[in-house]
């Protein structure tokens, strides 16, 4: 794992950028930033967000001031609110403004390139009219350009928008030079030294892409933005009434929650925030934070999270956290952070954009020059640095990384992967072996009675009555598993004179006989000997790393009821995925050597790493690296955090510990092992897309300038083609929005009958 972030001065700090139209830009205010002492920023072209690392009790105040001094504005964003609507109404009056910029600077373009680029539609006079309708498209249409070009050049600064602004701003002094001064306009010239289409069809063309561009950056987001928004606006409280007895019930906005309270949860309602159920039963639709669309059937004692849905059955909710501290707002707030990060080509990619500008506007009058001085004409050497100016594209090489990134993990906290930061995913392409930690992960973590042997067929049933009767009366989850099984298969008769006799067993009166459950020596030391045929059904269970627990009544011992902590149901199908994506899994565990084995081989784990004290899972991983090995750790508890940390990749289950997620690179919300090797496919297409997009951005400019600077690009192609260099990174992202996870077969694992038939 990374160390950079505890190497980072704190506290963090976030900024709204405004005024940037390019990777420049973010260059540019960045580099401002980390000109102040202890400050460390990072600013991101397509969130518009600078991430400021400063030291304690730094105000604010002065960031803003240095990013107003770069000729941009900044401010902190607003607190979050339950009453966030699914819009931001500032960014959609932009966009507006943007497509109505476009559409009237289209309509007036279209004609002029068909009057300039077709002869037989030309007349006598067409340049004024052509000259007519260019005007208010330079004048209005590029005014965005010109405005943050002489925005830049007062701060000593150039961007995009200058290349642009002096493309158009160029073709349109020619045009107008020819036609006032000039014969262009004369009847019978070709008009062929007119520069009209370019300053007007350059205009559009741009004005397009960057239309598309700031709204497929907002459909990139959209991911978050469901997710911050899916939270509940309201929560239904119960309150004392005037009466000792009375309750009242008062709709009360969420952010007035505080842990405590009780609050009711009716049929179709958002829980308000984290918390457990104290009243009720459900099932509960958790796919805005899993992925998952079954719903989970939830009881008084089982945990809820904030934002997700109840799909039947009126709850009442304690709540437990509230505010930033819900499990939703974590969520929210690792994506936000994985989408600030950048990767190390991005890096690069940023100090390239930082000087990209003034290199091409130097290559324009370089190729002017040479061209005059060739003795080419006049004409041909402007299309040719007209061309070079117009052509350059940084935007695409700011927008490579962070539109991938803003859309990957977006995509993953809909699935309920959340991934930390850009560095996880080089991360996920390099590990080649995997640390299961066994219980809570291959494992439900979760004693359950898995197999039940009696004398006879019609004793099997009567024996788990009985045995699940005396056991209900215990909190040990050994007795837990039992009574909860028996529940499920019928009504518990009442018990009388219950007894326990801690460590060893149970006893008292069922159905009028004196029923005994425990270990078989206190069974048969209560005068209740086993048969032959339970005896080895006892040991058999023993020696396979289950738990054995015997119940008798009557003088003799009835039945052996066989416990043991369950093997996940997909945990089999997890391990065959993680295996086709080129790792080796190794079962990582505390427990004895012989439980161990018995999981593995259910699973199809080959290597197994049996009886480690939770201190030496780090000793394991580091062993393993240094036998040259990149090794990924998957695992739930405070145990494991320490090898999580250690790990090349670290992923947490997200029914675990806070410690262990918080250690971790990716967590797995929805808790199934299956979710690892969907993570896992997730990052490593994310830094597909990421490579194929800085792939692009380069190689469009390093092919793009030397065709513009010999004369092989028209002006108003290069304009085209510029704009579509940024659409289609943006555009190439959103194709992550498509991932799926692989479907699991088989459903649930097989019940008591099936595992003894087996």
């Amino acid at each position: 794992m990374s160390t950079t972030d505890a190497a980072r001065p704190q506290p963090r700090l976030e900024l709204t950028i405004g005024g940037m139209t390019c990777a420049s830009c973010a260059a540019r205010v960045e580099k401002k930033l980390n000109r102040l002492e202890g400050v460390e920023a990072s600013v991101n072209y397509a969130t518009e967000k600078a991430t400021v690392f400063a030291p304690a009790g730094y105000d604010p105040a002065q960031l803003i001031a240095q990013v107003e001094s770069a000729g941009y504005t900044a401010e902190l964003p607003a607190p979050p609110s339950a009453d966030v609507e699914a819009s931001d109404p500032t960014a959609d009056h932009a966009l507006a403004t943007l497509r109505r910029r476009l559409i009237v600077s289209a309509g007036l373009a279209l004609p002029v390139v068909l009057l300039s680029m077709i002869p037989a539609l030309q007349f006598a006079g067409w340049p004024w009219l052509a000259l007519a309708l260019t005007t208010p498209v330079v004048a209005w249409g590029a005014w965005p350009f010109h405005r943050a070009a002489a925005v830049n050049l007062r701060h000593g600064a150039a961007t995009m928008d200058t290349l642009v602004s002096l493309g158009v701003s160029a073709a349109f002094v020619w045009s107008v030079y020819a036609v006032v001064f000039g014969d262009a306009a004369t009847p019978g010239m070709s008009g062929v030294d007119l520069y009209l289409e370019v300053a007007a069809g350059v205009t559009a063309f741009v004005l397009a892409g960057r239309y598309l561009e700031k709204r497929s950056k907002r459909r990139a987001g959209a991911a978050l933005r469901a997710l911050l928004e899916s939270g509940a606006k309201e929560a239904s409280v119960l309150r004392p009434g005037s009466g000792s007895a009375d309750v009242r019930e008062l709709r009360v906005p969420v952010d007035l929650l505080v842990v405590g309270d009780v609050f009711v949860v009716r049929p179709g309602e958002r829980i308000a925030t984290d918390g457990i159920v104290t009243e009720g039963t459900g099932a509960v639709d958790a796919s805005m934070l899993t992925g998952e669309s079954v719903p989970v059937e939830v009881a008084p004692g089982d945990p809820v999270v904030g934002g997700t849905v109840n799909s039947g059955g009126r709850l009442v909710v304690r709540a437990t956290r509230v505010g930033a501290q819900t499990k939703l707002a974590q969520i929210a707030r690792l994506v936000e952070d994985a989408q600030s990060g950048k990767a190390a080509a991005q890096r690069l990619a940023d100090r390239i954009s930082a000087v990209f500008v003034p290199v091409v506007i130097g290559i324009a009058v370089v190729t002017l020059a040479a061209w005059l001085l060739l003795g080419f004409p006049a004409e041909a050497a402007f299309t040719a640095a007209v061309a070079v100016l117009i052509i350059a594209c940084p935007c695409a090489l700011g927008l490579a990384t962070p539109t991938a990134l803003l859309v990957g993990t977006g995509r993953g906290a809909q699935l309920g992967v959340l991934i930390t930061g850009p560095e996880v995913l080089e991360a996920t392409r390099r590990v080649d072996t995997v640390l299961l930690d066994k219980t809570g992960t291959v494992t439900t973590g979760r004693m359950a009675l898995v197999d039940v042997v009696a004398e006879s067929d019609d004793a099997e049933a009567k024996a788990l009555r009985r045995a699940g009767a005396v056991e209900d009366a215990s909190e040990h989850p050994i007795a837990r598993a039992i009574a909860d099984a028996a529940k499920g298969a019928s009504d518990l008769p009442a018990v009388a004179g219950f007894r326990s006799d801690g460590g060893l067993g149970v006893s008292g009166t069922v159905e009028g006989e004196r029923v005994v459950v425990g270990r078989a020596t206190f069974v048969t030391t209560a005068g209740m000997p086993l048969a032959p045929g339970l005896q080895r059904a006892a040991e058999a269970a023993e020696a396979s790393g289950r738990t054995a627990v015997v119940v008798g009544w009557g003088g003799r011992a009835r039945a052996v009821l066989v416990v043991a902590d369950t093997v996940a149901p997909h945990s089999a199908e997890a391990v065959r995925r993680l295996r086709r994506l080129g790792l080796a899994p190794v079962l990582l565990t505390g427990d004895n050597a012989t439980v161990a084995r018995r999981v593995a081989q259910e699973v199809g784990i080959e290597t197994v790493i049996a009886g480690v004290l939770p201190a030496e899972k780090t000793d394991v991983v580091r062993r393993l690296q240094a036998e040259g090995r990149r090794v990924a750790m998957v695992g739930d508890g405070v145990n494991d955090a320490a090898a999580l940390a250690a790990a090349d990749l670290g992923l947490a289950m997200g029914t675990g510990t806070d410690a262990a997620i918080q250690a971790a690179d990716l967590t797995l919300v929805r808790g199934d092992l299956t979710a690892a090797a969907d993570a896992i496919r997730l990052s490593r297409r994310t830094l597909a897309t990421i490579h194929g997009n800085l792939f692009w951005a380069f190689s469009y400019n390093l092919a793009a300038l030397p065709l513009a600077a010999f004369g092989l690009l028209n002006p108003m192609i290069a304009g085209a083609a510029m704009a579509f260099s940024s659409v289609f990174v943006v555009t190439n992202s959103l194709r992550l929005r498509s991932f799926r996870p692989l479907a699991v077969a088989g459903g649930t694992s097989p019940g008591i009958e099936d595992r003894r038939t087996a």
